[in-house]
């Protein structure tokens, strides 16, 4: 039985190139995530597990666009595995079937592990870039959400019973912004 070539691609950010990740690769069906690896919570990603039946093939660019995370990348390749889906690693040259040599499980492993090193490295960088443009006063951090008088306005209105929920949705931020004015403002 031959299913369907299933492609994945991720970017970490919405400015980056798509298209040379499975470029020149016949796939069925693309999910395509613009999202961080450092977890499996992404909404093409979950699609894409919910979407593959046995059979089909997964077929990604590198170990790294499906996770960053050496955990995270063994627990969905035996996730498809186990449910006689193949997945393909076009960089690493690299398929999974479930009746994987033990060379095979060492370099996903081994692959896997130089892809969360990698990701260390890079939060390492970015927090020693922020630290120093601290130091030049360069660095400010985010934007609040909300203006000071916003703010007061958001606890007072709380405060008076409103619901949190539509509060959120009128102000235009998220249910957890919300709940961190609450904690730093009442």
């Amino acid at each position: 039985m031959r299913g369907q070539r299933i492609g994945y691609i991720r970017v970490s950010s919405f400015d980056q190139n798509l298209e040379r990740q499975l470029e020149q690769i016949r796939v069925d069906r693309l999910f395509t995530d613009k999202a961080s690896g450092k977890d499996t919570r992404r909404p093409e990603l979950e699609s894409l597990l919910a979407f593959v039946r046995e059979g089909d093939t997964v077929v990604v660019h590198s170990m790294d666009r499906l996770a960053r995370n050496l955990d995270d990348l063994r627990r969905i390749v035996q996730q498809l595995t186990r449910r006689g889906v193949r997945i393909e690693f076009v960089k690493e040259n690299l398929t999974f079937t479930g009746e994987d040599s033990p060379m095979a499980n060492l370099m996903l492993s081994v692959m896997g592990a130089f892809a969360e090193f990698e990701r260390a490295l890079i939060r390492e960088r970015q927090r020693e870039g922020i630290a120093r443009a601290k130091q030049r006063g360069a660095y400010r951090g985010r934007q609040k959400s909300l203006s000071p008088q916003q703010a007061a306005e958001l606890c007072h209105r709380v405060q008076a019973g409103e619901q949190k929920a539509p509060l959120a949705r009128e102000f235009g931020i998220s249910r957890e912004t919300l709940y961190q004015y609450l904690r730093t403002n009442v």
